[in-house]
């Protein structure tokens, strides 16, 4: 079981609850995008444990174009992880880097994933997190699992066969006992060109009977993953929120990065709270992410792009944010 857990700190995607019986979560995050962008889901398996130990597995679906959310419960016992391996069955649904094989009661097929992107990981960084995967009282845990992958295989959506061959895919996970108090989320993989991906989030963490507001952010371009993190010394230049728009603005040492994302119609999804599935966020799978991205010492435009399809989240307490 330890090297278990030891092994989960360098490598993300596997499962992090081994010994966990209580005020724990853990949960996969695939958002699959098919190649004519008119269907959109997002698909979450998962485990949640609460304070007395009561146990849940469940898989939520968000139809991003239809602003339509389901959430399928199954025994603790049906989700069976594999050790230093992502490998997860959830009933008769499966779960890799690699692949999805779903049945469920309004969506059923496989799905497989080529040509990933990862976070990239090293002994004294391991993943997204950083050097803080290392801190065990951490409030939720992040990982990256794929900034942007192809798709091939096509799934059974309430009986209408959905192609997803050629589409674009992105996965990630979190796993700990809470969503922050306040944060927002953003992503999206679909640029002007392929192979074009950019993953934000601010959130308040909580420290020491203290708090911080921490920042990641990624933009992959030309297969170089330029991270904005706050433990790689960028700064956090704005954050301002209204209910039209988010605009952030980051710089590291050697970039620059604009974000202006217009927000959409949300839907409703359940998060954890204390291990449990009992806190509800809002996501959308329609709003536009516009970057800009500049090289600081040549002042040379990188990138200036808008994504749509994009994921946003914007949940709880997000005036503590805004700078």
């Amino acid at each position: 079981m330890l090297l278990n857990l030891i092994h989960a700190i360098w490598n993300p995607e596997c499962y992090h609850g081994w010994g966990k019986s209580k005020r724990f979560f853990e949960g996969w995050y695939y958002k699959i995008i098919s190649s004519d962008q008119k269907h959109a889901l997002a698909i979450i398996p998962g485990i949640a444990m609460d304070e007395n130990g009561e146990k849940q597995a469940f898989i939520q679906v968000l139809d991003g174009r239809n602003l339509k959310a389901s959430y399928y419960k199954f025994y603790a016992q049906e989700f069976i992880p594999k050790p230093k391996v992502h490998d997860l069955q959830i009933g008769k649904n499966r779960f890799t880097k690699d692949s999805i094989e779903l049945d469920l009661p309004e969506l059923k097929g496989s799905l497989r994933f080529r040509n990933k992107a990862p976070w990239p990981s090293s002994w004294d960084s391991p993943g997204i997190m950083g050097p803080f995967s290392f801190v065990p009282f951490m409030e939720c845990y992040h990982g990256i699992l794929s900034m942007d992958h192809s798709i091939e295989g096509s799934l059974v959506h309430q009986e209408k066969v959905i192609s997803f061959e050629q589409g674009r895919g992105y996965m990630e996970k979190d796993w700990g006992h809470s969503f922050p108090e306040g944060y927002v989320w953003m992503q999206s993989n679909h640029f002007s060109k392929k192979g074009i991906s950019i993953k934000a989030s601010i959130a308040k963490i909580p420290w020491v009977g203290s708090s911080f507001i921490g920042y990641i952010a990624g933009v992959l371009i030309h297969g170089k993953l330029i991270q904005f993190t706050t433990y790689n010394k960028t700064q956090l230049k704005q954050c301002s929120i209204s209910k039209r728009e988010v605009v952030i603005e980051m710089e590291n040492s050697l970039y620059k990065l604009w974000i202006r994302a217009e927000r959409e119609k949300a839907t409703p999804l359940a998060a954890p709270i204390a291990g449990f599935m009992d806190a509800r966020i809002e996501e959308s799978m329609n709003a536009k992410i516009h970057l800009k991205l500049v090289q600081k010492k040549t002042e040379k435009i990188l990138l200036e792009d808008t994504g749509t399809s994009a994921g946003i989240e914007v949940t709880g307490n997000y005036a503590v944010l805004v700078k």
